[in-house]
């Protein structure tokens, strides 16, 4: 005797259009989450020891002995080089730190490269 009960059979042209879509549908998501991750800015975070930099440079005035309104025009405008020297690091998805503010843990150190700008902008004069 043969056994006339069969398993219900799979609607094989169904099954194959779910996995279609299913296979769609993951393709579509990985080609999102590659364009999202291949598109978004790469963050790198340095840190900056400016205190030690402005201390440094305000030290070194005093040490000069020079006339105190000429002394004091020349660390106003340290100051406002300092400053934007920072601002124009902090571009293009870069994090500067202040180095005496955080525990930066391995941050690259970006403070010669601070140092340089503010003398670059001193010897521009200042003015931006």
């Amino acid at each position: 005797m043969t056994d006339t009960r069969r398993l219900p059979s799979l609607n094989r042209p169904l099954l194959l259009r779910i996995l279609g879509v299913l296979a769609l549908v993951a393709a579509l998501l990985w080609t999102a989450w590659v364009s999202r991750a291949l598109s978004e800015p790469r963050q790198q975070i340095v840190t900056v020891r400016l205190g030690e930099t402005i201390a440094a440079f305000v030290d070194a005035e005093a040490r000069a002995e020079q006339d105190p309104e000429a002394s004091q025009a020349r660390v106003l405008a340290f100051l406002q080089a300092s400053e934007r020297a920072v601002a124009e690091m902090g571009t293009d998805g870069r994090v500067v730190l202040v180095g005496e503010a955080v525990l930066a843990g391995d941050a690259p150190d970006a403070t010669d490269e601070l140092r340089a700008r503010i003398a670059r902008q001193l010897e521009q004069g200042g003015h931006q």
